[in-house]
């Protein structure tokens, strides 16, 4: 017998039969065109807390869950997203995330520097605060490298904030980075937070730092009812405890921009960046190796044409060590 065939034009929809003679199922997606705009400010076991419609007079809390379609899309902190379902924001309901929004940025992590699956810990900041103590725990550079390297590489302007300055001075540490540009602020116990609030205004800002360093105190004094438990540091290890588990956006009071509490790190993994983004966000370095170093060049070895560049007076020879530091920074332990 003759199969039969059919001619389909380009505006047909074709269907399949679904399981057990249910209504066919159509290979095209809705586009949900007249969904909700939320943004998220908190993840917890398959659980999202969005703010539905945010910036306007409705905005509101929603929880909602990750739509099937989506799937295996992640969705983080930060994310813009489109909601459909039950977006009343009432108790007992569920909104579903049907789409992620594009991220202008993402700050990502590897478990360590041999991992190949990296992480995204936050999407859309525009600043990352590194939150280091000065005494009590110590100061960690080469995790401060590693940060660096991580808001380079995310397209994000990195921001010192070196904490505890009534225990040890922080000069040292200041003039330590002072080639690499950094802003930075210094604060103490009791102190005001005027220039730290300042860096903040009307910006995105993820505060990253390992445990001890007094980042949930930081989150409580900027953000008066997030209520951000508070560690104290081992006396015998010098480290912190864990108290924040998991992350979360809060707004400034008057609006006046969001800071993203995370989790204390113990290790930053770098396996993710190339060296490229990195020198990129020198320029004075950056046109330097596009001009006279081999492709490939990891700027490490002896054959990098910045040695040159530098010994000609276009940058100093202090950036450049820097530069390398941070770049061996991707390598090896990050304490």
């Amino acid at each position: 017998m003759a199969r039969r065939t059919q001619d389909y034009d380009e505006d047909d929809v074709r269907v399949r039969p679904g399981r057990r003679g249910s209504r066919p199922r159509t290979r095209r997606r809705p586009a949900h065109d007249d969904a909700t705009s939320g943004f998220v400010t908190a993840v917890d076991r398959g659980r999202y807390r969005c703010l539905a419609d945010p910036g306007t007079a409705d905005e509101r809390g929603v929880t909602a869950m990750r739509a099937r379609e989506l799937g295996r899309k992640g969705v983080v902190v930060g994310d813009r997203v489109a909601l459909v379902g039950d977006v009343s924001g009432d108790p007992d309901t569920l909104a579903r995330i049907v789409r992620v929004e594009p991220r202008t940025s993402s700050l990502r992590r590897t478990a360590d520097d041999t991992d190949p699956f990296e992480r995204i810990v936050v999407a859309n900041a525009d600043q990352l605060a590194i939150v280091t103590a000065l005494a009590d725990p110590e100061p960690r550079p080469r995790m401060i490298d590693r940060q660096l390297v991580a808001a380079y590489d995310a397209g994000m302007e990195p921001l010192l904030c070196l904490t505890k300055a009534d225990l040890a001075g922080p000069e040292a540490l200041i003039a330590e980075y002072a080639p690499l540009g950094v802003p930075y602020v210094v604060t103490r116990r009791g102190g005001d937070l005027d220039a730290l609030r300042a860096h903040l205004a009307g910006r995105t800002s993820v505060l990253v730092g390992h445990s001890g360093v007094g980042k949930s105190t930081l989150v409580n004094a900027l953000v008066p009812d997030a209520e951000r438990a508070v560690s104290h540091v081992n006396a015998v290890t010098g480290r912190g405890r864990h108290t924040s588990s998991s992350a979360i956006a809060l707004e400034l009071p008057g609006g006046d921009g969001w800071i993203i509490d995370t989790p204390g790190v113990r290790s930053f993994g770098l396996a993710h960046v190339e060296p490229e983004n990195v020198i990129n966000a020198f320029d004075d370095l950056a046109e330097g190796a596009a001009e006279r170093c081999p492709p490939l060049c990891d700027h490490l070895q002896e054959s990098c044409g910045l040695d040159g560049w530098v010994a000609e007076g276009h940058a100093s020879r202090a950036r450049l060590d820097s530069l390398r530091r941070l770049l061996a920074s991707r390598e090896g332990d990050a304490e």
